[in-house]
């Protein structure tokens, strides 16, 4: 579930401004003036605000004159902590943290992965502050869908009897996935896709349908479960997870960009 980085802007080097929660961690983010709405993007498992879609988002962003904000959760990119001491939970407040404090009127939240489970939290706990939604092979739910039947009953054993796994990371060869026996457990406290998402703004959802991370089902699943009756789903036939090839960036692109003249 990882977004890995493509575009290279020229202010590529440039250092992440930085935010402080109540407890001391640190949120680093880069954020770029302009009118209403403003758009939020939201990273995947272990991705950051780097990633090749981040970038694409931030940069069009700014050709448009609209406001963007991207930054990274706790223990991913640039921010403090260590990933394997973080939850879904963490990781959904960081994101509501980061929109009360840096940005002002209503937001488009564009999520990628894990990013689009996190952008149905943050739009759930600041209804008044969401405009609009688009997921990129979104992923609610994954700790308690996709997690277990990847792993099977032996490792699933394994790490209910020692408290972690280490999982193959197919985008890093040298630096495997470590699973925390409490990611999947805190993660039940913020399932989605049990009940209906009292969310009532336009959602978009873009799902390869050759995703061999999150079933391209699970758009459905999202489109049966919210609220709102403006739901467009776009299937890529040969679409694999991360959808960052140039013509996946061209087609997030024109989905944010129709999104965002429809809001304006």
């Amino acid at each position: 579930m990882n977004d890995t980085p493509k575009d290279t802007p020229s202010d590529l080097n440039a250092a992440p401004d930085s935010l402080t929660r109540d407890d001391g961690a640190t949120i680093a983010y880069h954020r770029t003036p302009g009118k209403a709405p403003g758009v939020v993007f939201m990273t995947g498992f272990k991705s950051d605000m780097m990633g090749g879609k981040a970038l694409a988002v931030e940069a069009l962003c700014k050709r448009l004159g609209h406001a963007c904000l991207r930054f990274d959760y706790f223990g991913h990119g640039q921010s403090s902590g260590a990933f394997e001491d973080g939850t879904i939970g963490r990781w959904a407040d960081d994101a509501v943290f980061a929109i009360d404090k840096l940005t002002e009127g209503p937001q488009v939240l564009v999520g990628s992965s894990m990013g689009g489970w996190i952008m149905l939290l943050a739009a759930r706990a600041r209804p008044n502050r969401v405009a609009g939604l688009i997921g990129i092979a979104a992923a609610p739910d994954f700790t308690e869908d996709l997690i277990p039947a990847a792993l099977g009953e032996a490792e699933m054993a394994k790490l209910e009897a020692q408290g972690f796994i280490e999982i193959p990371n197919c985008y890093d060869d040298q630096e495997p996935y470590l699973i925390r026996k409490e990611l999947l457990d805190e993660g039940r406290n913020n399932l989605l896709l049990r009940d209906t998402i009292p969310l009532d703004v336009p959602v978009r959802l873009i799902q390869g349908m050759r995703d061999e991370d999150v079933p391209w089902k699970t758009a459905l699943a999202i489109t049966d479960r919210v609220a709102s009756g403006d739901v467009e789903v776009t299937f890529v036939k040969t679409g694999d997870h991360r959808l960052s090839e140039e013509h996946d960036i061209r087609r997030l692109e024109r989905t944010l960009t129709a999104l965002l003249a429809e809001l304006s």
